[in-house]
């Protein structure tokens, strides 16, 4: 999550994102070579505060904010993504089959600060 350092601000837009890839795999089962395409295909977000959110995207690091959320009240909140993987394999260097379902992995909360700002004005002299 962006800003880094485990802190944001009441009202300030949040930016989430997660460095989950596609993946490729080959095991050998019953004798045959099963080549697998592993994919994250849904993203469902917990902001930690009551809200959450499911999209196909992964977000991004700033300044490409595809994912954000504004925390409307201060306090400690754990945030977490979980990710929904699809898949499709092939038998020995066959046709590329859909395999039937999903996995989804929790993912594993994080500590956020949220903290207010207080304007402070100053003189410079």
């Amino acid at each position: 999550m962006q800003p880094p350092g485990g802190e944001t601000l009441v009202n300030f837009r949040t930016n989430f994102y997660t460095e989950q890839e596609p993946f490729t795999r080959t095991v050998q089962l019953l004798g045959r070579r099963v080549d697998l395409r592993i994919w994250p295909s849904q993203f469902h977000w917990r902001f930690g505060d009551g809200a959450d959110l499911a999209t196909s995207d992964a977000g991004a690091p700033y300044p490409d904010l595809q994912i954000t959320h504004a925390y409307e009240s201060k306090g400690g909140v754990s945030p977490s993504v979980d990710t929904t993987y699809a898949a499709q394999f092939r038998v020995d260097g066959g046709a590329w089959r859909d395999v039937d379902g999903t996995v989804t992995i929790p993912g594993s909360p994080v500590r956020l600060q949220v903290r207010t700002a207080r304007p402070v004005l100053v003189s410079y002299q």
